[in-house]
């Protein structure tokens, strides 16, 4: 992705202002929720040219986001799920999500005391999803749905169902942060409240049209976000390997959906054939041993179910975890942690070949779409080979991660259950930064 291109500028003008002296550090994880405006503006003019009232506007946002500071100057990486308000025509519901992932560089306008005040611009890529599927999706014979699955339509943009290769696109954002930090007694790290408002958009027109409608309103809009973190001066450590680091990796399950492809062969589907690949972030934060992070991945698998549909089969996992470092010497490191966090599966059966609108619009059953989720738990080994460079202001850090996942709840498309799908080992490889 292009904004790989300003990692290099950052740390080169890291590297200078360590040569300079007076350095100090800081390393945040943090998670935000807020809301912005976005107008469909092709899409409610078909609408307004049929009788038919706008769409709503605006929509939501959660992300969780990691933070590096080096004296004034900032690097930073977020990872964005947007979702729009529900509008309803007959008996369908149209909807739409977007998903972000920006690199964020920075600089700090001002730090008084334990307030300080952020101005950043972000580069990054993204996924839409724009659908219209009918109200009442409950499905209690998943045969019956394989062979009748049209409830609308579903279109996607970089669609990363079928992989987080698929992320692309060129976003960017420009805004500030503002926030304020609490210490704790007994505790080492900060804890802070904190804010971002600016504006995000696609800068090249047309660059998310689907079906001869432009969407790129969806990924644009003016943006307020508030949220709380969990921060590391070097100012309060006393342990050299402490701080918080971001950790990008990718992995396997060892799963196969083996009850499904029963069902898609049964009813004259192809089955999926290869074994789902896993791609995400880590923000990994430790001290005195104690480890604790933030995990997000995406699995995924997708292929040919017809000679005119294709179907994909996605999760997406989220967790919260808690560790112990058992063992450290020199560079490397051992650790293992237990986790809780959020899972769901979603199948889609879509047509090739959908007309532009309005004919889509007047049309619109041609794909079929099933979610499940629920809680998840896992336990983790780790082990990690951390290299300082630029004089130790950073460490480079190559990474294994193996475990096992376990539904806490069940995971069912109708009669078909899902839960054998979702449990299973993984093995995960990655490289991150801290510092």
């Amino acid at each position: 992705m292009r904004w790989i291109l300003y990692i290099p500028l950052w740390l080169g003008l890291a590297f200078n202002l360590h040569a300079q002296g007076n350095v100090s550090e800081r390393s945040t994880i943090y998670v935000l929720a807020g809301t912005s405006g976005a107008n469909i503006r092709e899409f409610n003019e078909m609408l307004a040219d049929k009788g038919i009232s706008n769409l709503r506007g605006g929509y939501t946002t959660l992300g969780v986001g990691y933070q590096y500071r080096l004296s004034d100057f900032i690097l930073g990486f977020e990872l964005y799920q947007n979702t729009g308000a529900n509008s309803y025509y007959r008996d369908y519901v149209i909807d739409n999500r977007s998903t972000r992932f920006y690199m964020n560089v920075g600089y700090a306008l001002t730090q008084e005391s334990n307030f300080h005040l952020i101005h950043y611009m972000s580069l990054g890529a993204g996924y839409v999803n724009f659908e219209m599927l009918k109200d009442q999706r409950n499905v209690e014979d998943f045969s019956a749905f394989l062979q009748q699955p049209e409830q609308g339509f579903i279109l996607r943009e970089r669609n990363i169902h079928k992989g987080t290769q698929n992320f692309g696109g060129f976003l960017t954002e420009i805004g500030f942060q503002f926030g304020y930090d609490f210490s704790l007694p007994g505790l080492e790290e900060t804890v802070g409240l904190l804010g971002k408002f600016g504006y995000s958009f696609s800068p090249f027109e047309g660059a998310w049209e689907m079906n001869d409608i432009t969407f790129d309103n969806l990924q644009s809009g003016a943006f307020f976000r508030l949220g709380a973190g969990l921060s590391m001066p070097d100012k309060n450590l006393f342990f050299p390997d402490a701080g918080i680091g971001a950790h990008f990796f990718y992995g396997y399950n060892f799963t196969k959906p083996g009850m499904l492809n029963e069902y898609l062969v049964n009813n004259g589907l192809s089955p999926f054939k290869d074994q789902p690949n896993n791609f995400g972030m880590k923000i990994i934060g430790g001290n005195r041993r104690w480890l604790y992070s933030f995990d997000v991945f995406n699995i995924a698998n997708s292929g040919r179910a017809s000679e005119n549909q294709d179907h994909t089969l996605n999760s997406v996992r989220l967790y919260g975890n808690y560790g112990y470092q058992l063992y450290k010497m020199r560079n490397l490191e051992l650790g293992v942690m237990a986790g809780l966090g959020y899972g769901n599966v979603r199948y889609t059966l879509s047509k090739d070949n959908k007309p532009d609108f309005p004919a889509l619009f007047e049309e619109p059953d041609y794909d079929g779409y099933l979610k499940s989720s629920g809680l998840m738990a896992k336990s983790e080994v780790m082990v990690a080979y951390a290299i300082p460079v630029f004089k130790k202001m950073f460490r480079m850090v190559s990474s294994a991660h193996a475990g096992y996942e376990q539904p806490l709840n069940k995971y069912k498309f109708g009669d078909l259950n899902m839960t054998n799908y979702m449990a299973g080992p993984y093995f995960q490889i990655g490289l991150g930064i801290r510092p």
